[in-house]
């Protein structure tokens, strides 16, 4: 008995801790449920539902009006012969692999330069950043008046250099190059603030040691600031590739994707397939071969970034 009287209150102590540190583990959970509630919900009904939802759409035929009827994969056999479709995919693959590279390089150049502890810095990196926060429609239309072929501020900054510029936006070849210095301007905002952040986070004491070698300006920023910078890089590039595969708008208002079909986007082409001729599952199939190749060029990218980013200090 006497041992049985000495034994009980360990055992009801530890209980006691465990029942007591399982209440603040269980708070702590149901507190971070409710702050990802919000986000898990937005996903669910405005990202998973409609792809889900368009998986359905494209194995019907279906114009809004009528109702569907059972296509099978009719809809995707039809783009392989579509050379609309096609051309859309170009004219995208066009506008990505040359936006995101030059959208890159402004950044990193005004990040670099703002980065060099100019005086009233704040000023213009608010400056710089505007463009990003204008709403594209107000930004489409200041460069359309830009690239008016005879009173266009373009046109004239190129005739003082003896230059005739072109018809921009109804030149077969000049419109898709329009497009993209427009959405590089746009959008280089963003990338130059991811940038600037990544810059200030580099520790000063390993470009004092490169310095302590003997190191070139060049040699600093090829071994310390790029390395060091590509996580950042990583993330921009990323955004970046999205973000242009899914080009609408500029080009909606400002070629409404001419000359011809030389700026048509594939987002575009989905638009019209969908809304112009109300064929709801061509333009379903059409939307997630659009979804399939964002998230095998995504892949890809976090394929490579293990050799490619550098996340130690």
């Amino acid at each position: 008995m006497a041992v049985e009287t000495l034994t009980a209150p360990p055992a009801t102590g530890r209980s006691a801790s465990a029942h007591g540190s399982r209440k603040p583990r269980s708070r702590e959970a149901l507190t971070a449920w409710l702050f990802i509630l919000p986000s898990l919900i937005g996903f669910l009904v405005f990202t998973a539902g409609p792809v889900l939802a368009a998986g359905v759409i494209s194995l019907l035929d279906w114009n809004l009006f009528s109702p569907p009827t059972w296509a099978g994969l009719r809809n995707f056999a039809r783009l392989g012969p579509d050379p609309t479709f096609w051309s859309a995919l170009g004219n995208t693959a066009y506008f990505t692999f040359l936006s995101v590279p030059l959208t890159l390089l402004v950044s990193l150049v005004l990040a670099l330069l703002l980065n060099q502890g100019l005086r009233r810095v704040a000023v213009f990196r608010s400056l710089l950043l505007l463009p990003y926060a204008t709403i594209t429609v107000a930004v489409a239309f200041v460069w359309i008046w830009l690239y008016i072929p005879h009173d266009g501020l373009v046109n004239a900054v190129l005739g003082l250099i003896g230059i005739d510029g072109p018809a921009w936006l109804i030149s077969d070849f000049w419109a898709m190059p329009a497009l993209i210095a427009m959405s590089v301007w746009k959008s280089f905002g963003f990338g130059m603030v991811v940038f600037l952040a990544g810059l200030q986070a580099i520790p000063q004491q390993l470009y004092e040691a490169a310095r302590v070698d003997g190191s070139s300006a060049w040699q600093r920023f090829r071994n310390v600031t790029l390395p060091m910078l590509s996580p950042a890089m990583f993330f921009v590039v990323v955004t970046s590739i999205i973000g242009s595969f899914q080009v609408f708008d500029q080009a909606l208002i400002m070629t409404n994707g001419g000359p011809g079909s030389r700026t048509t986007t594939l987002v575009m082409y989905i638009y019209r397939t969908g809304f112009e001729n109300y064929d709801q599952g061509y333009a379903a199939a059409q939307s997630l071969v659009l979804f399939g190749f964002i998230v095998v060029i995504t892949a890809a990218q976090f394929l490579l970034q293990r050799r490619l980013v550098h996340y130690d200090n």
